[in-house]
């Protein structure tokens, strides 16, 4: 399949997905959950819309791998179509009744991401992009903010709450973006973060430790919506773990020098 092609089954397996968090949404305290570490939550919600996006890709894309946060995160990346999937990113939000959730699926041929899909599950919207085709949310095209002047932009960000001994680095950082930035906001969902930086809503976005399923669909929508996005050391993400860096092209210069240069 070409991307549009590969796009298409990912949206497909997204809504999927997306149908059954809504459908529990409403009556969340039934929802039967376990603790897979410090502040790190998995509920039968996230491994019930795992399986139906895992279902939807095995039936359209024979061969296809899929890497997944709760069910196959250590599966190789090769050359076959590579599914990347956060069935539920922000789960946390989710089994508050926190309004800030997603579905994410980033998609690679021959180990590079060529389409891209992140649904706002309360919000219900969908963006969406592929490798030179635009990104897009409910089919209207996005960009990246023209916010050019640090005091002027409004910055994403996400805690190491999973990697406690970062938070010294981190409040470090936080404390320099904080006092030359309009403001930083966490909502609490990587993929709806760098949702938001395509879109214009952030001008930039900043997280120490991310998993590749965190932010590969994410990756390409803001680099569609003519942005930059690159780890914590200025380079491309490898898909695995790693820091994060976006913004449109001036803003993430200057929160990157921020970044690697938290101590001076």
């Amino acid at each position: 399949m070409d991307p549009n092609g590969l796009l298409c089954v990912a949206i497909v397996a997204a809504e999927a997905a997306a149908a059954i968090i809504r459908g529990r949404a409403t009556d969340v305290s039934s929802v039967q959950r376990r603790a897979k570490g410090v502040a790190d939550f998995v509920s039968e919600v996230d491994t019930s819309a795992e399986k139906a996006i895992r279902d939807v890709i095995l039936r359209e894309v024979p061969g296809a791998m899929v890497i997944a946060e709760e069910g196959s995160p250590n599966a190789p990346v090769d050359s076959a179509p590579t599914f990347i999937v956060d069935p539920l990113d922000g789960t946390t939000n989710f089994l508050h009744g926190y309004p800030a959730y997603a579905v994410s699926i980033g998609v690679l041929t021959d180990r590079a991401i060529v389409a891209g899909v992140v649904i706002d599950v309360p919000a219900n919207d969908v963006y969406t992009a592929t490798v030179g085709g635009g990104a897009f949310r409910n089919g209207e095209p996005i960009r990246v903010s023209s916010v050019t002047q640090p005091s002027q932009a409004l910055i994403g960000t996400g805690f190491p709450f999973k990697n406690v001994e970062l938070l010294d680095r981190y409040q470090r950082q936080f404390a320099k973006v904080t006092r030359h930035t309009a403001g930083i906001r966490r909502p609490g969902s990587a993929a709806l973060d760098l949702a938001s930086v395509a879109c214009g809503r952030f001008d930039g976005f900043w997280e120490l430790n991310l998993m590749s399923w965190d932010y590969a669909a994410g990756m390409l929508l803001v680099r569609a919506a003519g942005g930059v996005v690159t780890d914590a050391a200025g380079g491309n993400p490898a898909f695995g773990e790693s820091g994060i860096v976006a913004g449109n092209r001036v803003l993430h210069a200057w929160l990157l020098d921020v970044v690697t240069g938290e101590t001076r």
